[in-house]
């Protein structure tokens, strides 16, 4: 298949980490309320997801652990320039509101942590083998941004954040596989479907992500992703959220209404496809009227784009590497 047609405007550096950051947190927020419903029942209610893109029925966008860890990351790297688990702990810790929809283990996990607890076994043992769920991947597009020039630091980093809560490899391959997508999309400036699950493939390791990832490439447009699956396990949402981008890569609103309308773990779904579509398209693509929208208090919207804004600027690697990882795709 020929690359497709390339994005207008402008989409340097900066314009492709704003994209992804805000992207994500946009469509984080966007997600949220329909969390937890099926297809039918989201499009009963609401009507079609494009419209709930269109016309969010929310009067202001608010973002859920998906985002607030997504910071922790963020601000982990531009301290340290690099992943360490234990100091990501405590960025987790420090931001940590249970109030943004964290899961069960992870709130487990955190508040451990933050009194002092062995948080490191509790990660280990609370789910037989470690938690195979996408909590790892919905926060991990910083690292895609930061070492996108090279592809095994980008695959070795995005395996340390997620160790904190998930030690299982499917948790872990979800994390590096949206860190690759992002890394990947970021220096695309023209979108080859091929190359693009061919790269992924070739840095897949687990059975349940190649297969996954192996259906979706044979996915015509036009079809829908919802047999990939959308719940919390990281290989049936992680590479549906994949699947959303390359299904619509030239729109950001396409991308993330794909995503909400499957139903059932929307905001994370949501998220990982919006950090994606981010990435390729620059915050150009995200809509003005869904940006005004988003919550904009101390960690919000302004500190998102100063944190995008930051990492953009910061070298956290040369271009080694930038050979491999661009393979096809320019």
């Amino acid at each position: 298949m020929p690359p497709g047609p390339r994005p207008t405007g402008p989409r340097d550096t900066l314009d492709r980490f704003r994209g992804c950051l805000l992207g994500l947190a946009v469509a984080d927020a966007l997600g949220s309320p329909f969390e937890g419903l099926d297809a039918y029942g989201i499009y009963s209610a609401f009507g079609s997801a494009r419209r709930i893109v269109a016309r969010p029925p929310v009067a202001a966008l608010t973002y859920t652990d998906d985002t607030q860890m997504t910071i922790a990351v963020a601000e982990t790297l531009l301290r340290d320039g690099r992943v360490d688990p234990d100091r990501l702990m405590a960025a987790f810790v420090e931001n940590y509101d249970p109030g943004r929809g964290y899961g069960q283990g992870a709130r487990r996990v955190l508040e451990a942590a933050g009194t002092g607890g062995d948080w490191r076994e509790l990660s280990r043992s609370q789910f037989p083998g470690g938690s195979l769920g996408n909590g790892a991947a919905m926060r991990v597009a910083p690292v895609g941004l930061a070492f996108r020039h090279d592809p095994d630091r980008v695959m070795d980093e995005a395996r340390l954040s997620a160790l904190p809560t998930h030690q299982h490899p499917v948790g872990i391959e979800g994390a590096q596989l949206i860190a690759l997508a992002v890394a990947l999309a970021s220096r695309a400036e023209s979108f080859d479907r091929a190359a693009f699950y061919a790269e992924l493939l070739a840095r897949s390791a687990t059975d349940e992500s190649r297969y996954q990832l192996t259906v979706a490439a044979a996915l015509a447009p036009t079809d829908s992703p919802a047999g990939l699956g959308s719940s919390i396990r990281a290989d049936r949402s992680v590479v549906t959220a994949i699947a959303c981008f390359v299904a619509d890569p030239q729109s950001y609103e396409g991308a993330v209404a794909r995503a909400i309308g499957l139903g059932d773990d929307t905001d994370t779904v949501a998220a990982m496809a919006g950090a994606i579509s981010g990435a390729y398209l620059g915050a150009g693509a995200v809509p003005e009227r869904l940006l005004v929208l988003l919550e904009d208090g101390p960690k919000g919207r302004a500190y998102i784009d100063g944190l995008a804004r930051q990492l953009a600027t910061n070298r956290f690697n040369s271009a080694s590497g930038s050979a491999a990882l661009a393979r096809g795709w320019q």
